[in-house]
Parts: C-alpha cells; structure tokens; sequence
C-alpha cells in the first residue's frame, strides 16, 4: 500500500505544511543612478577620476538563499573625466579602444555575510580579457522607491585591479596601472 509521501509531491507537502518556497527577486538597474567611476594615476603626480554614464544591467536577489547574481553592461564610449580631450584619448585605441570594444561587462555572485550582501565574487571583461575581480559591498539598503511604488534597492560596491592585466598596458608599468573602481548602483524590483 502506498503511503501519503509516495503520492504527494514534495512541493505540496510544503505548501500544506505552511511552510513558503522561497523566490528570488528580479531587479533591473536604474541608469540614471548607477554610475561606475574610478580613480587611475596620472603620470605618478595626481589621481584621475573619471566615471562611466551609461550603464544597463539586471541583479537577482534571493535573501532566504542568501545569494543573488549581478550581469552588467557599461558603454566604454561613454567615459566622462570631465575634460574633453582627456575623454577622446581615453577612448582610443591606448585605452577603451571603444572601436573595437564598445562594452565592458561584469558578471557575478552575490555573497552574504550575517543575512546582509558582502560581496560579488565576478568577472570583468574589459578589452575582450576576461579576470576575476570581487567588489566589496560598503553599503546596502532596500526601500520603498516615492514615486514607482515598489522596492528598490541601491549600494555601494568597491574593488581595485591592474588595467594591465586586461590589456590596458599604455603607461601602466607597476603601481601606474593600478585602478580603484567604485560602484553606486541602484536598482528597481521588477514586479
């Protein structure tokens, strides 16, 4: 004879028993309050800073799982130091060479530390190479957005790399190529 447990999914069982499946939740950048911006040495006298302004993407975020996933994409061309001809040098070929590679991207999982996002665990792919970069989260905070009605979510993240290691070599030997990358995102729940 079968028993109630051979018969009824398992899916079902817990949904009688009251106990809800978690979903992840989707979310979608908001462009015009997300914008990457890094600082670079210039000529060892001096840090640039400079940002991107057009930025598109999505983050899943599942918080019983304590984990999520991050996918997104920077228009190279839109490089902003605010300084016009450092901008069209910085988008030729000895940097962004936005020609040939008009997008960088990030891809990575979010990693949860005491029920709170830490860091993203990703890839960078700038210049057509692909490396390992982690972004710190520095802060993080959900709310109800004034105006849409719905939930978004906006942090900080932070990382540093070596632009050399992806290519970007010009005027890069030792601590010159060194990059500190900051983040400030924000994103809309989808539903």
């Amino acid at each position: 004879m079968k028993t109630l447990f051979s018969i009824v999914p398992a899916a079902a069982l817990l949904s009688l028993s009251g106990v809800a499946l978690a979903a992840p939740v989707n979310y979608t950048i908001e462009p015009s309050h997300t914008y990457p911006s890094f600082e670079a040495p210039h000529m060892g006298i001096s840090w640039w800073r400079g940002k991107f302004n057009t930025t598109s993407g999505t983050v899943v975020l599942d918080r019983e799982a304590r984990t999520g996933e991050v996918n997104i994409t920077i228009d190279a061309a839109s490089v902003d130091f605010g300084h016009d001809k450092m901008n069209e040098h910085a988008r030729d070929a000895d940097f962004f060479n936005v020609a040939k590679y008009p997008t960088i991207s990030y891809r990575g999982t979010i990693e949860f530390d005491d029920g709170e996002p830490d860091e993203v665990k990703g890839e960078l792919t700038l210049l057509g190479e692909t490396r390992p970069v982690v972004l710190e989260f520095e802060s993080f905070k959900c709310i109800e957005h004034p105006f849409f009605k719905k939930e978004v979510c906006g942090a900080d993240l932070e990382a540093e790399f070596n632009r050399a290691d992806f290519g970007m070599s010009k005027y890069a030997e030792g601590a010159a190529g060194e990059v500190k990358l900051a983040i400030q995102v924000e994103a809309l729940r989808n539903d």
